[in-house]
């Protein structure tokens, strides 16, 4: 019997009788992170990493939840279960499941470099790997955190010493936060050349980021600044993606704007998003990444679930691998890229 099977709500475990990252609702749900395509409401129960509880609870308030220390095991109806670092965002997990001899790692989302921010990636031997692919084609790869944050405190500077309000949009959970952190890493001791002015999107989940002890840098709401765009003149704003040609953007006059996520790697992306600066960071493994994490697990048997599938199931099944595909819902939280930067991607454009 197959320790995971898909199933119309979701990836299912039949002999534990519970789903993982279920899209519709489900009396018992093993949740891998709290980004809403995979921390859905309406579940009765759910289940997750105990350094994820504040963000889950920041974005399911009033669930009934119960959580595992990384590492930690439970049996289930005869099956262990345990999670396991996924270096995604605050809390995200790799669920194992171990019965009757066999050994499933369910990925969730995941990325091997560090972040400061969450606990990293850490591969787990089993028979059969659940990975995602949303970055599975060779064009993505990554730069070091490091550089990138560098090029983002360098591009807030020249746009302080010309009296410009830097907005910089981003992912409300997980992005906002790694940026904040690096920003004030690559800083170091240095003076920053502005104040950091924050979405109200970003401020409970900043609260349960720094509640888990992920020091961040002070930051002040608008409503903390005059109304005018003087006072924005050597801000750093962090803004979610729907802020963009909002009237919430009028305060901050004739400000400089960039964009920080994966789908920055394609200049079609940069163009159609209209902004001034692409940053490439990512909360997901790039191409590099996910190779190394498949090989690094032992498995025999790897299914893929979302984005770049048929072009990772075919690279992996030239290469020895028993390659198969889970359809799935994932993919439809605020990483989500838009159709058209899909195709890019799909054909190739380099960076």
């Amino acid at each position: 019997m197959d320790l995971i099977v898909a199933r119309p709500e979701g990836l299912y475990c039949p002999p534990g009788d519970f789903y993982i990252d279920p899209w519709r609702p489900v009396e018992r749900a093993v949740v891998t992170h709290a980004h809403a395509d995979h921390a859905r409401p309406g579940h009765g129960h759910y289940l997750c990493a105990e350094a994820g509880r504040g963000v889950m609870l920041a974005r399911l308030p009033g669930i009934r939840l119960d959580t595992l220390r990384y590492g930690e095991a439970i049996v289930h109806h005869g099956v262990r279960l345990s999670l396991h670092p996924a270096g995604h965002v605050l809390g995200s997990a790799q669920v194992r499941l171990e019965h009757g001899g066999e050994v499933w790692v369910a990925s969730g989302d995941y990325k091997v470099e560090a972040d400061g921010t969450c606990a990293p990636f850490e591969p787990v031997r089993c028979h059969t790997f659940i990975t995602e692919s949303t970055f599975g084609l060779p064009v993505y790869r990554w730069q070091p955190q490091a550089a990138i944050m560098a090029q983002i405190d360098a591009w807030w500077r020249a746009n302080a010493a010309a009296g410009r309000a830097s907005v910089l949009y981003c992912y409300a959970f997980g992005k906002a936060q790694r940026i904040l952190h690096g920003l004030a890493a690559a800083q170091g001791a240095g003076q920053a050349p502005g104040p950091i002015v924050v979405h109200g999107a970003m401020t409970a989940l900043d609260a349960a980021y720094a509640a888990a002890g992920v020091a961040l840098p002070p930051t002040l709401r608008t409503a903390d600044l005059p109304a005018r765009p003087a006072a924005f003149a050597q801000a750093l704003v962090l803004a979610p993606p729907s802020a963009q040609r909002s009237p919430w953007m009028r305060r901050f006059g004739d400000a400089a704007d960039a964009f920080a996520s994966g789908w920055m790697q394609l200049r079609g992306t940069r163009r159609r998003r209209g902004v001034d600066r692409g940053f490439a960071l990512s909360d997901h493994a790039d191409w590099p990444g996910l190779l190394a994490a498949i090989e690094a697990t032992g498995a025999q048997r790897i299914v893929v679930t979302h984005g770049n599938v048929p072009v990772m199931v075919r690279y992996l099944g030239e290469r020895g691998w028993q390659a198969g595909a889970f359809q799935t819902e994932y993919g439809e939280e605020d990483d989500a890229p838009a159709a058209a930067d899909a195709a890019d991607a799909a054909g190739g454009e380099p960076a």
